[in-house]
């Protein structure tokens, strides 16, 4: 089963808790702090491999979660560093973070990779906390907390040369005869709902064919199999445009290749800017030589080359095949305009990471404080440990945590809260 499109929840490992920890050997009275750091969580890794083709396992397994980091220990050990989680894609597969729609990366060669959640840092142990004043601190700081986020994988075949046309027009029998792949094959529309590659080998040379499932009219608003075809020919530098001319379907050929080009251009018109090359198929069955003769001379005419072909008998299939290894090695790639990626420095660095935020909840007559950085600390705060309390002041205070609440009018006696923790002011 072909996946192409998928949406999974993915969280970094937690940081490891320093250790709270104090010397204790024989004839060493009154040791000091000796509690070591914690782990880093491990990270969310997503790597391109080029054995996978498809996005189905993403179907059935949503959530992804990598190892937290190992706390501290005491004698200044570290904890160990959580494992990374690794996260196998098919070369092609783009990732998108939800929340913001923007691209993390596009990961269009083997063995590339992203860190799409980077693991919360370890937090420092006692040892650190020791000053002049404070020579045996009874905490240590809380590890940090993993990254949690939503990405999209898509999928968008890597081939260099693109099968068009509508369904049942010869393309999975063109591919089958110039490659070794063997696609499904029947007189029936939407033989082809997957799509197929194949390698084709000439003069020494190879390059990738993909067959896409069949277009219809409407396809670039999703009918049919609308955008799942239209999106894998994004990549592709040359594309086939398979035309059945022997007038089997009752169709016109002329008309099919307007609506092709058509559906082409409301998708994404740079798409039109491709080398097309135009194969005039099933010439073998043809029953009327004017209709052929008038196709050929109107393709000319649009100054786009036409080879009339049989996939099935193989009449013409080396001719066109010359073509288009002259289009692969004329083939220059258009300007692109930079695309708004994700920020991963501005992820990471968050500039509100050490802002705490005051405000009054009036239905419960509290002052609150907030703050991702006031979090962590308060997580790693002893309220037992007079010397933790007062390192947890200071902080706020420092950071104008108290300011901010003064103006908006507290006074001594009322309610401060930080998390679930609630506490009387004094005013010094």
């Amino acid at each position: 089963m072909f996946v192409d499109r998928a949406e999974i929840t993915i969280r970094s490992g937690k940081g490891g808790n320093g250790a709270v920890t104090f010397r204790r050997e024989p004839y060493v009275p009154e040791g000091g702090p000796d509690g070591g750091d914690g782990g880093d969580g491990g990270d969310i890794v997503i790597v391109a491999d080029r054995n996978l083709s498809t996005l189905m396992d993403f179907k059935y397994k949503k959530k992804y979660q990598a190892e937290n980091g190992q706390d501290g220990m005491r004698r200044k050990c570290y904890g160990k560093r959580g494992e990374d989680l690794i996260i196998k894609v098919p070369v092609g597969t783009m990732v998108i973070d939800k929340e913001s729609g923007l691209l993390m990366k596009d990961l269009v060669e083997d063995g590339a990779s992203v860190i799409a959640a980077k693991g919360g840092k370890g937090g420092k142990g006692n040892v650190h906390f020791k000053n002049s004043v404070r020579q045996a601190p009874n905490f240590a700081e809380a590890g940090g907390t993993g990254k949690e986020r939503t990405v999209i994988l898509e999928l968008k075949l890597i081939a260099d040369v693109g099968l068009l046309g509508f369904p049942n027009v010869g393309k999975s029998t063109l591919l089958s005869v110039c490659t070794s792949a063997k696609p499904k094959i029947g007189s029936y529309h939407f033989t082809t709902i997957d799509p197929n590659l194949g390698v084709v080998d000439m003069y020494d040379r190879t390059f990738v064919m993909a067959d896409i499932a069949g277009i219809i009219e409407g396809a670039h608003m999703g009918l049919g199999l609308g955008l799942r075809f239209l999106k894998h020919i994004e990549r592709t530098k040359v594309l086939i445009h398979v035309v059945d001319v022997s007038g089997s379907e009752g169709r016109d050929p002329i008309d099919d290749f307007n609506k092709i080009n058509e559906e082409l251009k409301k998708f994404d018109p740079a798409l039109l800017d491709k080398p097309q090359i135009v194969a005039a198929n099933k010439i073998d069955i043809a029953a009327d030589r004017e209709t052929v003769d008038h196709f050929v001379e109107y393709i000319k005419g649009l100054g786009l080359p036409v080879f009339e072909i049989s996939a099935a008998t193989g009449k013409g299939i080396r001719e066109l095949l010359n073509e288009v290894l002259y289009k692969l090695d004329t083939y220059v790639a258009p300007p692109q305009a930079p695309l708004e990626m994700f920020d991963f420095e501005g992820d990471e660095m968050d500039d509100d990471f050490r802002a705490i935020q005051g405000y009054y909840d009036e239905e419960e007559g509290v002052y609150v404080l907030t703050g991702k950085q006031l979090k962590k600390i308060f997580d790693s705060t002893n309220f037992n440990d007079m010397g933790s309390m007062r390192y947890l002041y200071k902080y706020v205070e420092k950071n104008g945590g108290i300011k901010q609440l003064v103006k908006l009018g507290l006074k001594e006696g009322d309610t401060v809260r930080i998390e679930d923790y609630e506490f009387e002011y004094i005013e010094d």
